[in-house]
């Protein structure tokens, strides 16, 4: 029985190929049929061509895995310069150009037949001379071991105490020249505390070294008696962090001048009418260009600056600060935004304590304690006066640890980092400069 075959009537079929019978049969190109077997490439094909959906998680989803929000990032990074760009312009239209070197030189300078701040930190030679004298006598024996300790004790008491009564006292040291004189006392404060330290340590097992004047210049407040060392002075490298610190500290100056003297002098009269949503649109207003001035001195001071000393000294540790633009705890950024008072911190006061089995918890408050003392010394002493802003701004980072440390954890806890960076420092700053400006300008009027 001879029947006309029905061809499939899904895809075509191949020139001088097989064609596809009804019951899944084959038909040779003689007409003989040979046994049927399926054929996996044209099913998978057909399944590919038919199925236009598989089990999947939208990018956005936390569950997708997806991280490359590059893109987003870009954003970003446009939508804030045209933000600042608009508040720069739009201070300069209001305001016109304030920028002036002459002023900044005469923050400094208040006489110039009288510079107190850099005689003051002249004045520093004075320091090292007896305490490496200490030093000696001790390690050749000619007073005890507690004479030393004493002696060492009141010349870093003289540290202290000395620059900030001649702050004080003298009506020719302006807040810019005091915060400078204060902030190289400090730093010669802990370098020498460190030297102390470490000598005592040497001594115990007979070796010590004097090399306190390389300590002194150098970018670190920890002594050691051999310092890593660099092989060579790079030059293109030291010229590089010569230009960036040249140009940023034009940058700082030129922004603190255009951008926060006339925000904060137009802060004053919602302080003054107690006015809180005024209050609170000024401290707005002014957290964008602070922090942008906080970021840019990070950047001058820790990198541009310190690799610049560390460079011209040979000196090898170049880890001056850590990924704290990454920290999800505040206790992460107070570890690893500022290394060597960390690392000062850590070695010589928090080890020390923690050594007498003081708890840990209290050990870390006792830490943010003497930062917090610190913090207010370098701001009080130049403004001659005492209001606690900074010392309680810097307490009140133990609860805000505990919380953020307790309660959020990832993104959200570097958020709460970043917002705690960008709003708490106005504050301080417009606490500070209200109460200044109420004491030396409305007591006059």
């Amino acid at each position: 029985m001879t029947g006309r075959t029905r061809r499939s009537t899904i895809g075509p079929t191949p020139a001088g190929g097989n064609s596809k019978q009804a019951n899944g049969s084959k038909q040779s190109s003689a007409g003989e049929k040979t046994p049927s077997h399926p054929s996996h490439s044209n099913g998978k094909v057909k399944k590919e061509k038919q199925v236009c959906h598989v089990l999947q998680e939208s990018l956005l989803s936390s569950a997708s895995g997806y991280s490359n929000y590059r893109g987003i990032l870009n954003w970003c990074v446009v939508m804030l310069v045209l933000s600042n760009a608009r508040l720069f312009l739009e201070n300069l239209l209001k305001y016109g150009i304030l920028v002036d070197p002459v002023q900044v030189v005469s923050l400094f300078l208040k006489d110039p037949y009288s510079w107190p701040a850099p005689c003051l930190v002249i004045g520093i030679y004075l320091n090292l001379l007896p305490l490496w004298h200490a030093n000696c006598i001790i390690v050749v024996g000619t007073i005890s071991e507690t004479t030393g300790t004493f002696l060492y004790l009141v010349n870093l008491t003289t540290l202290l105490c000395f620059p900030s009564a001649t702050v004080l006292t003298l009506t020719s040291m302006t807040p810019a020249g005091g915060v400078f004189a204060l902030g190289v006392y400090t730093i010669l404060f802990m370098k020498l505390y460190s030297y102390k330290d470490v000598n005592m340590w040497c001594r115990e097992i007979r070796h010590t070294k004097a090399h306190i004047y390389y300590f002194v210049f150098a970018p670190t407040l920890c002594y050691e008696l051999n310092f890593p060392r660099s092989p060579r002075i790079r030059k293109s490298f030291l010229l590089r962090r010569l230009f960036e610190m040249l140009f940023f500290i034009q940058l700082l100056i030129g922004l603190v001048q255009q951008w926060i003297v006339p925000t904060i002098q137009n802060s004053m009269k919602p302080f003054q009418d107690m006015d809180f949503s005024r209050m609170m649109e000024r401290m707005l207003k002014l957290a964008v260009p602070n922090h942008l001035i906080w970021l840019i001195f990070f950047y001058w001071f820790f990198h541009s600056s310190m690799n610049f000393v560390a460079e011209l000294m040979q000196f090898g540790d170049r880890e001056f600060y850590r990924d704290w633009w990454n920290s999800e705890t505040v206790t992460y950024f107070w570890s690893n935004w500022n290394i060597p008072v960390h690392k000062w911190c850590l070695r010589h006061f928090y080890k020390p304590i923690m050594r007498r089995g003081v708890n840990k918890w209290v050990a870390q408050t006792a830490v943010f304690l003497v930062s917090a003392f610190f913090h207010e010394y370098l701001v009080s002493v130049p403004l001659k006066m005492f209001r606690l802003w900074a010392f309680m701004g810097m307490m009140s980072q133990i609860p805000l640890a505990w919380f953020v440390g307790r309660f959020l954890r990832g993104n959200h806890g570097n958020a709460a980092v970043w917002i705690s960076l960008i709003i708490g420092q106005p504050v301080a700053v417009l606490m500070y400069v209200h109460d200044y400006y109420v004491i030396h300008y409305m007591s006059q009027s």
